[in-house]
């Protein structure tokens, strides 16, 4: 770069050739799993914010970063930790290393079969029932896959 001096080194991320960073996607797409749980619009989201709805999409697509102040406002909205966006960052993603991204559809968190189960479980009032349909599942899938995990 013409601004750095000889000598100098260059900190921070290398440039990504007009690629989102990864980092940037993952929090983008826990940002979009956590409102799509809510059963948030991207318009309800980027209301709370003062955004648009399309700056809701450039940040769950990872296009935009997302700094630290706005970072802990979608904390907040979504009602997470702010550590909640970097939950799942596979290793190596954060040392520059390219993630291995799932086909599409692959991953289950993002199917909306899953989405749909998790509100439908969280609206169980009681917490004994929503234990003993916990526990139900695990027995079933524990007797379909023979225990494994």
């Amino acid at each position: 770069m013409a601004s750095e001096r000889p000598g100098r080194r260059r900190v921070g991320r290398p440039p990504t050739a007009g690629n989102p960073n990864p980092v940037d996607v993952h929090v983008g797409a826990r940002v979009r799993l956590r409102r799509t749980l809510l059963g948030m619009s991207q318009e309800r989201l980027g209301e709370a914010l003062g955004l648009t709805f399309q700056q809701v999409q450039k940040y769950e697509r990872g296009a935009n970063r997302i700094g630290a102040s706005r970072l802990f406002d979608l904390a907040r909205a979504l009602q997470v930790p702010v550590g909640f966006f970097f939950d799942d960052l596979p290793e190596g993603v954060a040392e520059g290393e390219p993630p291995a991204v799932p086909a599409q559809g692959d991953d289950p968190m993002q199917r909306r079969e899953t989405i749909e189960l998790v509100r439908a479980f969280y609206r169980i009032q009681d917490p004994g029932a929503r234990r003993r349909l916990y526990e139900l599942t695990r027995s079933i899938a524990d007797a379909i896959d023979g225990g494994e995990r």
